[in-house]
């Protein structure tokens, strides 16, 4: 730390943050996977969890669950080694008209963004089709599977990143 410079981490501060981040995913994963909590539940749970710091324990739970890639809510599991995995994603707003896309991730994670997420069925995985741009309040009309097209918020849009589905 240096005053009025702010701080950097270390190598060593860097794995460690990484090993927490890794702990605290796998968690959520499986609170999520395994005993069914809700998207929104999970964070606080995992919060307590990911102090278990036994390395047997966490790689046996990342290969009971299959080596996840992902969290929940999109954010990359760093595997045993520290190493993330991207993706390459772009922000619902900015999806072009009739392209479909795969919600990948989502920015706001508050348990109040998860809960309308989770009353309008969007989650991971799910595929979004943009069928019309709102200029008054950016709103967006989308399609979801075989679903009559519905209207979010821009400020919900744009908080949803999606992946093209190839």
């Amino acid at each position: 730390y240096e005053a009025y410079r702010g701080f950097k981490l270390t190598t060593e501060g860097k794995k460690l943050a990484l090993l927490i981040i890794r702990r605290h995913r796998l968690w959520e994963f499986f609170l999520a996977e395994k005993l069914k909590f809700s998207w929104d539940e999970v964070h606080e749970v995992a919060e307590d969890m990911e102090h278990v710091s036994s390395k047997k324990l966490i790689d046996k739970l990342d290969e009971f669950l299959g080596f996840p890639r992902f969290d929940p809510h999109g954010d990359p599991i760093p595997d045993a080694n520290g190493k993330i995995e991207t993706s390459r994603q772009v922000c619902l707003t900015d999806l072009p008209l009739n392209k479909t896309g795969i919600v990948c991730y989502v920015s706001d994670q508050s348990s109040e963004m998860l809960e309308l997420l989770g009353h309008k069925k969007i989650g991971i995985g799910t595929k979004l089709e943009v069928k019309k741009k709102f200029t008054f309040d950016n709103s967006l009309e989308i399609k979801m599977r075989q679903q009559a097209a519905t209207t979010i918020s821009g400020e919900l849009a744009k908080n949803i990143f999606v992946k093209y589905d190839d």
